[in-house]
């Protein structure tokens, strides 16, 4: 009974407030505050209110929300390490195995991060000139051709 009278007396002053809105020629907020304080009256006159008090004060309802709520944690936890550990076990030997695999480029005859050869030193202490130059441009082409043609391009 409390709660209806303080909901309806919600509504009142609500409505009162979107009443001197209106006077200020303000109507789209003054509808708004009108339908905000509708809504307490409402909930009285469908019994939400009441459904509402009588689960408040009881301890099994307190006890539900409980479990739900650590439901939920559980659930958040289990999703942060899986994000954070990359799946299952059976994922992370497979990324593993990928990621071992990736060391060399597939086609090639020799790691690209080697040391070079003894004629590659040779060639970089000598003077450049002008088909050498072209040598070593034609050398790169050569390898972005093998890469586009790898790609099917």
């Amino acid at each position: 009974m409390l709660a209806e009278t303080i909901c309806s007396a919600a509504s009142a002053a609500g409505l009162g407030i979107a009443a001197v809105t209106a006077y200020r020629k303000r109507f789209l907020t003054a509808t708004r505050i009108a339908a905000y304080a509708l809504v307490p009256v409402g909930l009285v006159l469908t019994g939400v209110v009441k459904w509402l008090s009588d689960i408040a004060f009881k301890p099994s309802v307190w006890l539900g929300f409980g479990v739900l709520g650590l439901a939920w944690l559980l659930f958040m936890i289990t999703r942060a390490i899986e994000r954070r550990g990359g799946g299952s076990r059976k994922e992370r030997k497979a990324a593993a195995r990928a990621a071992q695999g990736e060391a060399v480029a597939p086609a090639a005859s020799a790691p690209s991060l080697g040391a070079g050869s003894s004629a590659d030193t040779a060639r970089s202490r000598r003077k450049p000139d002008k088909q050498s130059s072209s040598a070593g441009a034609g050398e790169d082409f050569s390898d972005i051709e093998a890469i586009l043609k790898k790609h099917g391009i």
